[in-house]
Order: structure tokens, then C-alpha cells, then sequence
């Protein structure tokens, strides 16, 4: 009998390695064993959970494994596999760590030091900004140069600016959107995702205004079917009927228009934006 990596997550035995200091939230990178298999993982456990004024305390835990199932029900495969279990402080989220490409450095065949590829979301001179990217916005750096923050324009991208309307996130920064060396783009920490309230703040408005593409729109018809039968009765575990209800008006409104939302004039982009 083979395992995958969702069943080591599950049932495996968890070993902290160390935890991410930035991280808001208590965040341990562990190694979750089962069956002889090993896999490198993210834990939060519910205790470690820095409480919020807008969110109720001890959710963002369900919240990212709610991400997780809406991602798999769409079957976008934006989300890292996640699972919501006990570990070694209790209740948490366990997520499958994501492999990513380096772009801080590259070498020339001389083997000397050559500028470095852009990775999906960065910062250029506004001068030097490439094709295949879309700017975002201008701001100044901290020594004071102006720069222009860009995205990539990808279709992988684009698939998660779609899901991040339908899961409302509230902070798609640009260290959240993974370029995972397996060829996929990954996009973690949607603790505060799934608000009954407009939250909608990221880094990706590249394609505001724009049509979503067919594919993704048909897709989400998709998806809305299963949200009123089993699935939407698996997210009742994880959030309220008022946020289930949110949840299926933000699907039916982006079904409607057929456009992607227009930023808010109230703070559209999370900060710090990495």
C-alpha cells in the first residue's frame, strides 16, 4: 500500500525542526513521518495564533484548511496539501512545505555573478520594467528610489487572483505566492481569508477590470454546484453559515459580472507588500 503526502500530513508523527521568526503567527517547520515516509511541513497550532479585532480568535488554523478544500474542490491545486489535526501544541494546520526556485542569484557560464531573474512579484526601477509583467503600483524605497512593484503576467497567477476573490484574502503579500521548483505556483497563509465583510487586499490587481478567462469561469460554475450539496456541508465544520453564504455571493457575483473586481480605495494592498 503506497502513501502520499496528504497521509503522512495526516497521520504522521510530527518532529519540530525550528520555527519562522517573521511569521505573525507561531509557525514551526517540522517533519511529519509515517510508514518510512518523511515530509517537510508547516505547523500552526490554534495556541499560537495572535488574536485579531475582525477575525474570531482561534479560526485561522480552519480557515486555511477551508483555502485548501475550496482550492481542491475547484481543482486548481493553488494550496499546498493542508490538513487541520493535533500535533505537538495542540490543533493546528499542517501544510506541506513548498520547494522554491532561488531568483536571488545566478551564474554566467564564466561563472561569474549576472543580474538575477525576477521572480513572479517584485520591485523595478520604473524604467525597467519587462515585458511579460504588469505593474502594480510606484512607491519609494527605503533608501528613497522610486520603484515600481510588478507581477508576472502568468496564468498560474492569474488561477490564484481568481481564488483569492472567492476566498476573500485579506493578505496576499508577495511572499505568498510560491514559484515551487516542481513547476507549480503555490500560495499559503490564508488564515485571514473567508470574512463575511469585503477584505479583498493583495498584490495581484494586474488583471483589475479585466474578463476572467472561460476556462476559470467554467470552473467556478462548477464549483458552485458542489458548494450548495456535500462540499458546502464539509466547509460547515470550518466556518459559519453567514460565511458559507458570503462565500457562494462571492462565486455567483464573479459568475455575473464576469470581470475581475476593481481595487478598493481603502488599502487594496496588504503592507509590508513581501
Amino acid at each position: 500500500m503506497t502513501t502520499t503526502p496528504t497521509d503522512a500530513l495526516r497521520t504522521g508523527d510530527l518532529t519540530p525542526l525550528g520555527r519562522i521568526p517573521t511569521a505573525s503567527n507561531a509557525t514551526l517547520v517540522c517533519e511529519a513521518r509515517s510508514a518510512g515516509d518523511c515530509v517537510r511541513c508547516v505547523y500552526k497550532p490554534v495556541r499560537g495564533e495572535r488574536p485579531l479585532w475582525d477575525f474570531p480568535d482561534g479560526t485561522l488554523a480552519g480557515r486555511e484548511f477551508a483555502a485548501y478544500l475550496i482550492s481542491e474542490a475547484l481543482d486548481w491545486g493553488v494550496v499546498p496539501e493542508t490538513v487541520l489535526r493535533d500535533g505537538p501544541f495542540g490543533l493546528g494546520m499542517v501544510q506541506r512545505w513548498v520547494d522554491i526556485v532561488d531568483h536571488d542569484r545566478i551564474d554566467d557560464d564564466s561563472g561569474d555573478d549576472v543580474a538575477p531573474p525576477l521572480g513572479l512579484i517584485d520591485l523595478v526601477p520604473p524604467d525597467r520594467v519587462p515585458g511579460g509583467f504588469r505593474p502594480i503600483l510606484r512607491a519609494l524605497a527605503p533608501g528613497g528610489d522610486e520603484v515600481v512593484l510588478v507581477h508576472a503576467d502568468d496564468p498560474r497567477l492569474q488561477r490564484m487572483a481568481v481564488l483569492d476573490v472567492i476566498l476573500n484574502n485579506a493578505d496576499r503579500k508577495g511572499g505568498h505566492a510560491l514559484d515551487g521548483t516542481d513547476g507549480r505556483v503555490y500560495g499559503v497563509d490564508h488564515g485571514i481569508c473567508l470574512h463575511v465583510e469585503p477584505k479583498l487586499r493583495t498584490v495581484l490587481w494586474g488583471w483589475a477590470g479585466e474578463p476572467v478567462p472561460e476556462h476559470l469561469l467554467t470552473d467556478l460554475s462548477d464549483y458552485r454546484t458542489q458548494l450548495d450539496r456535500r462540499h458546502g456541508a464539509e466547509l460547515a465544520e470550518l466556518l459559519t453559515g453567514a460565511e458559507l453564504d458570503a462565500l457562494a455571493g462571492r462565486v455567483d457575483r464573479l459568475l455575473t459580472s464576469r470581470i475581475m473586481p476593481l481595487p478598493p480605495e481603502h488599502r487594496p494592498i496588504p503592507w509590508p507588500a513581501f
